[in-house]
């Protein structure tokens, strides 16, 4: 019976689908554990006293909405994800662009060099960026400005890589018929080229922006004084005193945070790849007849 069931090639993948639940219980389960004592009554962060916002705004000094430090944190780590991302979506929309229209042995080391954040251990990365800006008479320091350059950097595959993935699926025939029809070539690329990257764009951005905040190599390798320091490293350099549970708030707020970017940017990413795939049908038929 046993053996019958192996070899039935249309068989349910329980032991697929077993491995997945471990894992993602394994995955979330500590991260779930964390989240819950955000709400604990008490100090302890092993021991369940009972459900309380004390960790949030309740209690008047050490909550997150009390405590001046955790909430410099906070607003650090959303400064840093948004303006990272405004600056590094931008720059890899226009990399890709420009690598997938070039051609050369140049474009191809390029193309190839995009691939080393990939490669290149972060600390490696956030170590040699700590030497440049300590070392070299720049006009900016250790702060929110070698952060945010620092994961520009670091970030700046993400947008090129999947927006050049794109563009491999769209082709030049559109563009092509819009300047066989009287369209400038950069008409051709702002009316057409563009509305059709959207999605991978918006996809961008969301992987860029929850990357960010999570980020803790880099941003703490490149902060100056403690205004600078962000949700992870502001956990770190907590976690071994003798910590609240307002540390679990703040994290449960980031991932909260990150965990709203990814649905609104998966949504609104469904949303746009429906309207250019139906544009995309459209722009078919039309080519056709």
């Amino acid at each position: 019976m046993l053996t019958a069931w192996w070899r039935d090639p249309w068989r349910k993948p329980r032991v697929l689908a077993a491995v997945t639940i471990l894992y993602l219980l394994w995955s979330l389960l500590p991260v779930l554990v964390a989240a819950l004592f955000s709400f604990n009554a008490g100090r302890s962060r092993t021991s369940w006293q009972g459900f309380s916002m004390r960790w949030y705004y309740g209690d008047p000094v050490r909550s997150v909405w009390h405590d001046d430090t955790l909430q410099t944190a906070l607003v650090q780590t959303l400064r840093l994800g948004v303006v990272t991302t405004l600056v590094t979506v931008p720059l890899g929309v226009a990399l890709a662009i420009g690598l997938h229209r070039w051609r050369g042995r140049l474009p191809n080391a390029a193309n190839s060099m995009l691939l080393l954040s990939f490669v290149i251990p972060e600390t490696l990365l956030a170590v040699a960026l700590l030497l440049v800006v300590t070392n070299l008479a720049l006009p900016f320091t250790l702060g929110t400005t070698s952060q945010v350059i620092g994961l520009v950097t670091f970030q700046l595959s993400y947008p090129a890589i999947l927006v050049r993935a794109r563009l491999a699926t769209i082709g030049s025939q559109l563009e092509e018929a819009a300047m066989d029809l009287g369209a400038s070539p950069l008409a051709a690329q702002r009316r057409v080229i563009l509305p059709m990257l959207v999605p991978a764009i918006v996809a961008s951005a969301v992987l860029v922006f929850a990357d960010v905040i999570d980020d803790f190599v880099i941003v703490r390798y490149l902060s100056g004084d403690a205004s600078t320091e962000p949700t992870s490293v502001k956990i770190y350099n907590t976690a071994r005193a003798a910590p609240t549970p307002a540390l679990n708030a703040l994290a449960t707020l980031m991932l909260v945070a990150a965990m709203l970017a990814v649905t609104l940017g998966f949504l609104l990413y469904r949303w746009l790849s429906k309207r250019t795939g139906e544009n995309e049908s459209i722009g078919s038929f039309a080519g056709e007849t």
